[in-house]
């Protein structure tokens, strides 16, 4: 039973720095990386709770897995695309993608 507590709060921990990476950071780079960061906090959730409730939970991690890894090839194909167009990837210098 510590062993849930400690892999919750450590989830917990690593998805409070990937959301305060995205506010607070203005780069697109480190935000797409603490996105990653909060996908895998949550993966280490259902992993840490699939041993109370049962294999479910590692079963939507493949799923999770399998859409973070589809974001980041598309992700990153935008990075690089937008590297290209502005040569930076400080969100403040393009306004491409706002409304």
């Amino acid at each position: 039973m510590p062993l849930l507590q400690e892999s919750l709060a450590l989830s917990a921990i690593l998805f409070v720095v990937g959301t305060v990476g995205v506010l607070i950071r203005r780069n697109a780079i480190v935000m797409f990386m603490c996105i990653e960061l909060m996908l895998n906090a949550v993966n280490l959730t259902l992993v840490a709770l699939s041993r109370q409730v049962g294999i479910e939970g590692q079963i939507f991690v493949l799923f999770v897995m399998t859409v973070a890894a589809a974001e980041a090839a598309v992700g990153l194909a935008i990075i690089i695309s937008i590297f290209r167009h502005y040569e930076s990837v400080d969100v403040q210098h393009f306004r491409l993608l706002r409304w």
